[in-house]
């Protein structure tokens, strides 16, 4: 069994990240998963959720993802993503406030969206 994977977070206007990684943890419509070397061949589609890539050489990589889908066959693993960002991209004021504002607009999706976005940066 291969040590890693290759990683691929790809968002609908750019390349998140990409690099060797140990473990990817995603949540998927059929919950949260854990990808790892030698994982069975997998297509998904992700849910509203943080990221967590450990990398081959110790670190954490955290991301905010909002929709997509994730394939992995060939200890390549692909997540394919409507909006991505990295957790030391977020602006976590900025996130604090679009949620208090998605809060008192009873708007659940941006409400979900500020959260995650809220989890990735404390995470990261």
């Amino acid at each position: 069994m291969a040590a890693e994977l290759h990683v691929e977070l790809v968002a609908a206007d750019r390349s998140v990240w990409s690099g060797e990684a140990t473990m990817v943890i995603a949540r998927t419509t059929s919950g949260d998963i854990g990808v790892m070397p030698g994982h069975q061949p997998l297509l998904g589609v992700l849910e509203s959720g943080p990221v967590t890539i450990r990398t081959s050489e110790g670190g954490t990589v955290v991301a905010a993802v909002h929709g997509g889908f994730l394939s992995f066959a060939d200890n390549k693993l692909s997540l394919l993503a409507e909006i991505a960002e990295l957790a030391d991209e977020i602006d976590t004021q900025r996130a604090e406030r679009a949620l208090e504002r998605a809060k008192s607009d009873s708007d659940a999706a941006a409400e979900r969206r500020a959260e995650v976005r809220l989890r990735a940066a404390t995470a990261g």
